[in-house]
């Protein structure tokens, strides 16, 4: 692989767009997955499904080593994300079973906007005034998508 191919591959954007991607197509194929399932069973079977397949990369490229070596504070916190992400998982599941995809995905997305407040208040970060109205402009579209004219 040439270096710039290596740096396509390697930036921080090309995987946040393809996560965009396969964001999209969850909300899809959820959507049709949940419609004749409780919501609760649809997480379940999607949480296996991902812990077989993360599972096998972890094992696969031999980074189960580093799991004895991670500090008790990487831990906390990766539990409690865990713990964040099966509660997004379980509501986004039943808000799914209930609305719209074309609606429930983009309310989910407010995410964004929160992620901006929290990184901003609790981890330091900072955004400019283009970044700000960026977040707005993701919040009032989200708001915009739930309207039913």
């Amino acid at each position: 692989m040439g270096q710039r191919e290596n740096r396509l591959v390697s930036t921080w954007l090309v995987w946040a767009l393809l996560s965009a991607c396969f964001a999209a197509l969850t909300a899809v194929f959820a959507k049709v997955g949940v419609a004749k399932i409780e919501p609760d069973v649809a997480t379940l079977i999607r949480t296996v499904v991902i812990l077989i397949v993360l599972s096998g990369i972890v094992v696969g490229t031999g980074q189960y080593r580093l799991i004895a070596a991670t500090p008790p504070r990487t831990y906390l916190f990766l539990v409690l994300s865990g713990l964040a992400t099966g509660a997004s998982w379980l509501c986004y599941f039943r808000a799914l079973h209930i609305g719209d995809a074309a609606r429930v995905a983009p309310v989910d997305k407010l995410s964004v906007v929160l992620v901006a407040a929290f990184g901003v208040t609790f981890l330091g970060e900072r955004l400019s005034a283009i970044n700000w109205l960026g977040v707005a402009l993701i919040a009032a579209g989200a708001w915009l998508v739930t309207l039913r004219l």
